[in-house]
């Protein structure tokens, strides 16, 4: 499979930044650590066997036990997922509700003295998109999948009210996990020398190669 991703600004959303985006880092760091005293385990095995028969069992099982992880890490990605989109719902159905302005509107596509950018530019980010991705989790028939992920970049820098418009909604649901999951904020946009909320779309589109 191969990925080609490519980026415009666009979009509005709100919801203040919390501990939601900490729990997408918190899943695939417990995973990894399992991932590794696994890989240490099998390597021991590995490294013991003689018989070349035997180790290309070993090696089999490796590989099927870390299929396993990533399909089992995806489920408990998922719910973070689900989780997430609750509560920036609730707090969405909560502002509407008191009437409450929001504390800073969305900048949309207007002169800025900075606009966000992440760490190493666009093209970092979708590296970092793509390494996320957990193709595993995408099940289309159609070889080019395409999808337009949009979302906010809070004055901190977090990313916030991530969602993928397209017509897969597997590829949409890993879209935003990958979002979600990022290990750096964004330098925020910059306003007449204060940070602003900032509008992000980024376009992904995916290619099923045999």
């Amino acid at each position: 499979m191969k990925f080609l991703f490519s980026y415009l600004f666009c979009f509005i959303s709100f919801f203040c930044f919390s501990q939601q985006t900490e729990e997408f880092r918190l899943v695939k760091q417990y995973y990894n650590q399992h991932r590794s005293m696994l890989g240490q385990e099998f390597k021991k095995k590995f490294d013991a066997e003689t018989d070349h028969f035997h180790k290309a069992s070993i090696r089999s099982d490796y590989l099927l036990f870390m299929q396993k992880m990533d399909s089992i890490e995806n489920v408990a990605l998922t719910a973070v997922l689900l989780k997430t989109k609750n509560l920036e719902d609730l707090a969405r159905l909560k502002i509407i509700k008191t009437n409450t302005k929001l504390d800073a509107s969305v900048t949309p596509n207007v002169v800025a003295d900075k606009a966000a950018d992440y760490p190493g530019g666009m093209n970092e980010l979708r590296k970092e998109v793509s390494d996320l991705f957990y193709l595993g989790g995408v099940h289309s028939e159609i070889k080019t999948i395409r999808t337009n992920v949009a979302f906010i970049v809070e004055k901190d820098g977090s990313i916030t009210n991530v969602e993928a418009q397209g017509e897969n909604f597997t590829f949409n649901r890993q879209a935003e996990i990958a979002l979600y999951s990022v290990s750096r904020k964004f330098s925020p946009a910059i306003i007449n020398g204060n940070p602003v909320r900032y509008r992000f779309r980024l376009p992904l589109t995916m290619k099923l190669e045999e």
